[in-house]
C-alpha cells in the first residue's frame, strides 16, 4: 500500500490533498458552529416551553441536526473550499510552475478528484445508512415537541389496500387514533361486491386491529342487494393500514431507512395516496446527490486556477453565487418532481446535469 501511494501520490499531490481536506474540514466546522448557534437562538423558546432535558436536546435533536446539515452543506462547502485555496495558489503563482513542468491539467486534477472521491464515499454511506437514522432522531424530537405547529393529520384520505379493496376516511384524530366517516369498498374487477360504512374506526395498538363502530354493510350480487345493519354494534377487523398512513410530517421519508423506503414504495404503488413521487425522489437523491462532490470540484478547479486581477475575491464571489444557484435548482427539481410532471429520477439528476455541463465548459477554457 505504501509503495502504491508513493508511486501514484507525489509530493505535489500530497500538498494539494492537505490543503484541500484541511480547508474543507475547517470551513465545514465553522459553518456547522454558526448553524447550531442560529438554531439554538431560534428554538430556545421551544426547548424551554416543552421542558426539554439537556440529554434530549444534545443526543436526540442535535445528534440528528448536525449530521443532516453536514451532509447537506458538504458539497457546497467543498466547492467554496476548492475555490478558496485554488484561487490562492493561482494568486501566489503556484499553479503556473506545475503546468509549466510538463504536467497536464488533467494530471493537475488528480489530487482534487482523490479528495472528491473520499468525500463522495463518506457522503454516499451517510445518505444511505447514517442520515436516515439521525433524521429519525431529529424528526421524532421535532414532532413530539411541536416544532412545526401545524396539524399533521390528513383529511379525506383515499387508500387502496389491495387490488380489490379501497377505503376512505373523511377525517382522522391522531391523539385517539380514530377516523370518522369510514367507507370500505370491495370490487371484483369493475363490479362492486361489498360496501361497508362506519361512523368511526378506532385503532387498537396492542391488538393491532381496527374497531368499526356503528357500521352497515351492503352486499351486491348482480341485481340483488343485501343490507346488514349494525349501527348499534362494533366489530374488530384487521386492515393493512396504520394511523401513520393518515399523518404527514415534513421530511418524513428522509427518516426512513433505505430498506423501509423501498418497502413503502412497493406498498404506495398499490395504495396510490399521492406520495410515490416524493418517495422515489428521496430514494434516488440518496445515491445521486453525493456525485455533486465531483461536479462542484471540477467547476471550482477550472474556474479558480487562472490568476486574475484583484486576487481571490472575484472567484470566491462567483463561487458563492453558483452555490445559491445550485440550491435554487435543487429546490426547483424537488417541486418539479413532487408537484409537476417531471420524472423523479430526471429531477434528481437535473442539478448535477446542468452543473456538469458548466464544469465541462470551464474545463475546456481552463489554463493548460
Amino acid at each position: 500500500m505504501k509503495e502504491f501511494i508513493g508511486r501514484y501520490i507525489k509530493t505535489i499531490d500530497r500538498f494539494i490533498i492537505r490543503k484541500y481536506l484541511g480547508t474543507f474540514v475547517f470551513t465545514l466546522g465553522i459553518f456547522v458552529v454558526v448553524t447550531v448557534v442560529f438554531d439554538i437562538s431560534e428554538h430556545l423558546d421551544n426547548f424551554l416551553k416543552n421542558h426539554s432535558s439537556l440529554d434530549e436536546i444534545i443526543f436526540k435533536y442535535y445528534a440528528g441536526f448536525i449530521p443532516f446539515y453536514i451532509n447537506l452543506l458538504s458539497p457546497l462547502i467543498n466547492f467554496l473550499a476548492v475555490i478558496f485555496f485554488t484561487a490562492k495558489m493561482a494568486n501566489q503563482t503556484e499553479i503556473v510552475p506545475i503546468l509549466s513542468g510538463k504536467a497536464s491539467f488533467n494530471r493537475f486534477l488528480r489530487p482534487y478528484f482523490v479528495c472528491a472521491t473520499l468525500i463522495f464515499i463518506v457522503s454516499l454511506f451517510a445518505n444511505v445508512y447514517l442520515i436516515p437514522y439521525t433524521n429519525n432522531l431529529k424528526i421524532s424530537f421535532e414532532n413530539s415537541h411541536q416544532f412545526n405547529g401545524d396539524d399533521p393529520t390528513k383529511s379525506e384520505v383515499h387508500i387502496q389496500l389491495d387490488k380489490h379493496t379501497f377505503v376512505y376516511v373523511e377525517s382522522f384524530d391522531n391523539s385517539i387514533h380514530t377516523g370518522y366517516k369510514f367507507i370500505m369498498e370491495k370490487f371484483n374487477g369493475d363490479t362492486l361486491r361489498e360496501k361497508l360504512l362506519a361512523n368511526s374506526i378506532v385503532y387498537d395498538s396492542l391488538k393491532r386491529v381496527w374497531t368499526l363502530k356503528g357500521y352497515t354493510i351492503k352486499y351486491v350480487n348482480g341485481l340483488k342487494e343485501k343490507w346488514v345493519d349494525s349501527t348499534n354494534r362494533s366489530k374488530d377487523t384487521v386492515l393493512d393500514m396504520r394511523p401513520v398512513d393518515f399523518i404527514h410530517y415534513d421530511n418524513v421519508y428522509t427518516a426512513m431507512s433505505t430498506k423501509d423506503l423501498n418497502r413503502n414504495i412497493v406498498k404506495e404503488k398499490v395504495r396510490g395516496t399521492g406520495a410515490l413521487k416524493e418517495m422515489l425522489y428521496e430514494k434516488y437523491r440518496r445515491f445521486i446527490y453525493p456525485l455533486s462532490s465531483y461536479v462542484l470540484t471540477l467547476i471550482g478547479v477550472s474556474m479558480s486556477s487562472r490568476k486574475v486581477r484583484g486576487g481571490i475575491g472575484l472567484p470566491l464571489g462567483i463561487g458563492i453565487f453558483l452555490c445559491f444557484a445550485y440550491i435554487v435548482i435543487d429546490r426547483f427539481a424537488l417541486v418539479f418532481a413532487v408537484k409537476g410532471s417531471m420524472a423523479p429520477f430526471l429531477a434528481v439528476c437535473m442539478p448535477n446535469g446542468i452543473f456538469g455541463l458548466v464544469g465541462l465548459y470551464l474545463l475546456a477554457k481552463a489554463p493548460k
